[in-house]
């Protein structure tokens, strides 16, 4: 089993060019495999809405559910540097409350780090506030689907000069403010290889192209077990979903037909005496 990397390590990783690799997980069972893997960190994302919840965005995520899922993250992978993503309206309302929630993570569901999104100076006022408390927090830019509404859907960024250096820019504000890392989301190959070219912390891409200093992807996206929709940065690892499909509808066949169980081969046995003696017993 491999040591657990601590933000230090992660900030050698990225100074000496060594990709970081971030996966998504919400349970104990996929946790433990991402660990075994040896991933070196896990995001409880609120991508667990969409993936696990069966909702069609992130807004009704809450902390009772991020919560609840990142106790089973750290169940399954307690060797492994996870971040805790702060849902809708966990942050947005005050640095006070935010440096609250932030705690909850970090004190009950043991991250190591929170992750919060955007880059307004609202943003930038909390993730001073929980560095200040004394917790490693995440900034999140580009595609963040907690501002999906004023960006009219879940949309490609930075895809003019302009909008560019606003995520330029902006990750150096992030970073001042004390993020110890930045996740960059859905804008152009140039335009992550800009920020991570200008950082002093590690910055982890997801379809933000091949220079960021590490990649994640949403675990269920990319062993083919969300099936919804599939972002055009995903590359499929695995079919898990036509595998379970295939399972469930072998074994809806099985019951119906009788093949399943069979007596001899799925069944707990019995001293022949004592069946001998529950049909004496049953036949009063």
């Amino acid at each position: 089993m491999a040591k657990k990397k601590t933000i230090l390590d992660l900030r050698r990783m990225a100074a000496e060019g060594e990709k970081i690799v971030y996966l998504t997980g919400y349970d104990y069972l996929t946790a433990k495999y991402e660990e075994r893997a040896g991933v070196d960190m896990i995001l409880v994302g609120d991508s667990l809405g969409n993936v696990v919840l069966g909702y069609d965005t992130t807004y009704p995520v809450t902390m009772e559910d991020m919560l609840i899922h990142c106790k089973a993250v750290r169940r399954g992978a307690p060797n492994t540097f996870i971040v805790g993503d702060m849902p809708f309206m966990s942050y947005q309302v005050s640095d006070e409350e935010a440096v609250r929630n932030a705690g909850l993570f970090c004190k009950e569901a043991r991250m190591d780090c929170v992750k919060l999104e955007g880059m307004t100076d609202a943003c930038l006022s909390r993730i001073k506030a929980i560095n200040d408390a004394g917790m490693l927090v995440m900034g999140h830019i580009g595609l963040t689907p907690q501002f999906g509404a004023q960006m009219g859907g879940n949309r490609a960024q930075g895809k003019s000069c302009e909008a560019a250096m606003k995520l330029v820019e902006a990750a150096k504000k992030i970073e001042e403010a004390g993020a110890c890392a930045i996740l960059v989301e859905g804008v152009p190959a140039v335009v992550g290889k800009a920020i991570t070219e200008r950082a002093g912390i590690p910055i982890l891409g997801i379809g933000a192209g091949s220079y960021t200093h590490g990649q994640l992807l949403i675990y269920a996206d990319m062993v083919g077990y969300f099936d919804d929709f599939t972002p055009k940065f995903v590359k499929k690892y695995g079919n898990v979903g036509g595998e379970l499909l295939k399972a469930f509808t072998s074994y809806c066949e099985e019951v119906r037909s009788g093949a399943f169980p069979v007596d001899a081969e799925h069944t707990y046995k019995i001293d022949p005496a004592e069946a001998e003696a529950l049909e004496k017993a049953l036949q009063g």
